[in-house]
């Protein structure tokens, strides 16, 4: 479980206090920076696990990562340096001017919401039901980061997605195939393509490997269940076997638009009737 004082932490980045102490956070940042984006629980530590052995050279671990590919905030600490000379930072923010090169991930709203409740339930952040989460994460109240479908459209619609500067990278695509994905973020960072170390370490960093390395961090909170576990399967469309018809309708009412715009399909289209869904 969490200490109070995160618990108080959790709280305070959902108020109004969050604004000034994200803007320090940004300070120091050098246009030559590229950033590794996403709502979160959409794959982003995966991802600099991956990319961290394939450009450090070093093997991953939730205790170095930060060291390598670090959180927004403490990027001072950073080891890795780009061809550019820049640095590769994590973000879960919207898109800001400070952002001048970055990688976006993303992942269907539906999985992410049931990623996030379940590692914040088991961990004592939440205690609501399911029904009252989805409501409340629709309309951006929970993550501190605004809602999935307003994210979103921060990256697709920013300046950097209309000069090059930006890479979609969908999570489900580089779940089913992780070994182009890699390769195309690589390539976009300036680095040489090395498909031997890329495969090297998509081996290294299974699902079963992470959970591993989850295990024995000495620095990441952990939970009793494995339905709360940081790593957890990486499933794609398991929102189908969870949410019930009248969340799935509350979230095709609400982000269904950009669902579509990113290729994810509703789970009740206007021709679609509700027996042909639960029976397809």
């Amino acid at each position: 479980m969490v200490s109070r004082f995160r618990r108080i932490r959790h709280k305070i980045m959902r108020t109004k206090v969050r604004a000034p102490l994200i803007w320090l956070r940004h300070r120091g940042l050098d246009e030559s920076d590229v950033f590794l984006a996403s709502y979160p629980r959409s794959g982003n530590t995966w991802t600099r696990f991956l990319l961290t052995e394939v450009l450090a050279k070093e093997s991953a671990s939730f205790d170095n990562i930060n060291f390598v590919i670090p959180e927004m905030g403490i990027q001072a600490k950073a080891t890795l340096q780009l061809p550019n000379g820049g640095r590769l930072i994590k973000t879960h923010e919207p898109y800001r001017k400070e952002y001048k090169r970055a990688v976006y991930l993303i992942r269907d709203f539906r999985d992410v919401v049931l990623s996030q409740y379940a590692r914040e339930r088991e961990l004592g952040l939440y205690q609501t039901d399911f029904d009252e989460y989805v409501a409340a994460y629709l309309e951006g109240r929970l993550s501190g980061f605004g809602a999935w479908q307003e994210h979103l459209p921060t990256w697709l619609d920013s300046p950097l997605a209309q000069n090059g500067n930006l890479l979609i990278i969908k999570f489900e695509e580089m779940r089913k195939n992780p070994e182009p994905a890699i390769a195309s973020i690589v390539d976009f960072l300036g680095v040489a393509v090395n498909l031997d170390r890329i495969r090297e370490a998509i081996a290294n960093n299974s699902v079963e490997r992470m959970q591993a390395k989850e295990k024995a961090s000495k620095t990441l909170v952990k939970s009793k269940g494995e339905e709360g576990r940081f790593v957890r399967k990486g499933a794609v469309a398991g929102w189908r076997e969870k949410f019930s018809e009248v969340q799935l309708r509350l979230v095709d009412q609400q982000a269904g638009a950009v669902l579509q715009r990113m290729g994810y399909p509703l789970a009740f289209p206007p021709e679609v009737s509700v027996g042909e869904f639960a029976t397809a």
